[in-house]
């Protein structure tokens, strides 16, 4: 039964450990797929940013393709915030920037290899080709040439709205004329293809250009503040999560624990208190077998004794008769103390005086005490504490007697009464015999323990039997500078009784 209980307690364990386990691995595999999700949002955020940007400088194009750079880096320059977008860079074909706003970006050969995405500790750096047309394109087709960026004084004249130019009439009362649009030959000839080269640049500067300036490609740098910090709040959620699944699972571990100690110790007190009853049958028969057998005990000694007054002339059959009546003594005192002994003890309070009680108990014991002329000193200072009178008095004659047959002829006694500050008493028993072993200091209260030997060795166990029933506390010590010194302690003064 025990074994199946402990294999179910095991099994319930691993359980709720595996569910713990589960929950905290499932939350990290969560955080795992928001992190890469966070990741993936910002990249393409990013590329969002970078087609935007492509749109922006397509229509900046003035003169076919050419890009004015102050006008490019002043609309880049309206794009750049602080803690979001921190810069952003035009490379040309060759790498070199041809236009930039915000924090510089210093590009690496790890970013060059990166194929567009670059991660830092504070920033994402991205790199993004521009489908802006092709570098190939020249006057004798119709593609869409690569944007130019270019700083030259000669561009704010193309930039310039045309202008109608006057042209005198050719024939009388004509007053007509044309336009000249920008780009046009001066000699009248059909205008260039619109995406050519300007007629102020020659081709070898414009090829020149096409190579150095032309846009090949977008480089942004984005701030990871606000990713890191909502992958650090998934994280921080998370981890209560999975804290509280061990937690519940920890509790309810516990939880089956106490409730399988709670049956395990049900059931032991119900076996407890079968063996309890048991045992309580088995005393009470005992102590009704001890009683009935002192009858045939006196019986015993009364005629052991006639058999004494008769025998006056035959001091054989006299000395066993008083060995009879010596045996039948000594049992009957045994058989007296194991039924004090098997009696429950219940205190009744009432005040109870020390000094006095002791002068009572020391007044039994008088033949005793003058036969080993010991000298006994009662406490001086009166005391009354709540007691049970009849008890108290058991207890205090079996700590004297003890203390009587301990000492030797002469030996001192001496009763000691204290109270202490929170108004509890204490009361000493001390002697100046050989005192007890340190080892047996405790095992002097149990039952059948004796230092004497013709001790039965239940005085002291019907001591401590009183003195728990008071809810008091005793202990033997070393008496200085020999002896041995029972006291009583937790004693409840009449005074602090009725102040409580």
């Amino acid at each position: 039964m025990r074994l199946s209980n402990a294999n179910r307690s095991l099994g319930i364990y691993g359980a709720l450990t595996a569910v713990g386990l589960g929950v905290c691995g499932w939350q990290y595999e969560e955080h795992q797929r928001f992190k890469s999700a966070a990741a993936q949002a910002l990249i393409n955020r990013g590329r969002d940013i970078t087609s935007t940007l492509g749109i922006v400088v397509s229509s900046q194009r003035r003169y076919g393709n050419l890009v004015s750079k102050e006008r490019i880096e002043s609309s880049l320059h309206a794009l750049i915030h602080p803690g979001e977008l921190e810069s952003i860079a035009i490379l040309g074909a060759t790498g070199d920037t041809i236009a930039s706003a915000g924090r510089a970006v210093e590009l690496t050969p790890e970013m060059m290899r990166a194929r567009g995405v670059y991660w830092r500790d504070q920033d994402l750096t991205l790199m993004n080709l521009m489908d802006l047309g092709t570098s190939g394109a020249t006057e004798d087709n119709n593609s869409l040439p690569a944007a130019l960026v270019v700083s030259d004084p000669r561009m704010s004249k193309a930039f310039r709205p045309t202008t109608k130019r006057p042209t005198t009439p050719t024939r009388p009362g004509e007053t007509g004329g044309s336009v000249a649009p920008v780009g046009a030959d001066p000699a009248g000839a059909p205008p260039r293809f619109p995406y050519s080269r300007p007629a102020w640049m020659d081709r070898a500067e414009y090829d020149a250009l096409i190579k150095k300036q032309g846009v090949h490609s977008l480089v942004i740098s984005l701030s990871t503040d606000d990713m890191h910090r909502a992958v650090r709040n998934d994280l921080l959620l998370r981890s209560l999560v999975s804290l509280m699944a061990s937690g519940v699972a920890v509790i309810s571990a516990l939880s089956w624990r106490n409730v399988s100690r709670n049956s395990d110790l049900q059931i032991r007190l119900v076996k407890a208190g079968e063996m309890n009853s048991h045992l309580a049958q088995m005393n009470f028969a005992a102590a009704g077998l001890a009683h009935e057998t002192r009858n045939p005990l006196n019986l015993i000694r009364g005629l052991a004794q006639m058999i004494a007054m008769q025998a006056q002339d035959a001091p054989k059959l006299k000395e066993h008769a008083s060995t009879i009546i010596e045996e039948a003594d000594r049992v009957t005192v045994q058989l007296n103390e194991f039924i004090d002994y098997s009696k429950p003890r219940s205190a009744h309070f009432a005040p109870v005086e020390i000094s006095r009680l002791v002068t009572d108990v020391a007044r039994t014991l008088l033949p005793d005490i003058e036969d080993k002329q010991i000298q006994i000193r009662p406490p001086t200072a009166p005391l009354t504490v709540e007691a049970d009178e009849q008890l108290f008095r058991q207890a205090l004659f079996n700590l004297l007697l003890n203390a009587v047959q301990a000492v030797e002829s002469g030996g001192q006694i001496e009763i000691r009464s204290t109270v202490t500050a929170d108004g509890a008493a204490a009361l000493e028993i001390r002697d100046d015999g050989p005192g007890v072993p340190e080892a047996e200091r405790v095992n002097i209260f149990k039952p059948y323990v004796t230092m004497r030997p013709k001790g039965v060795g239940l005085g002291l166990a019907i001591v401590q039997q009183i003195v728990s029933a008071h809810r008091w506390e005793i202990v033997c010590d070393a008496n200085q500078p020999r002896g041995a010194v029972f006291r009583i302690t937790h004693l409840r003064t009449v005074s602090s009784r009725h102040d409580s």
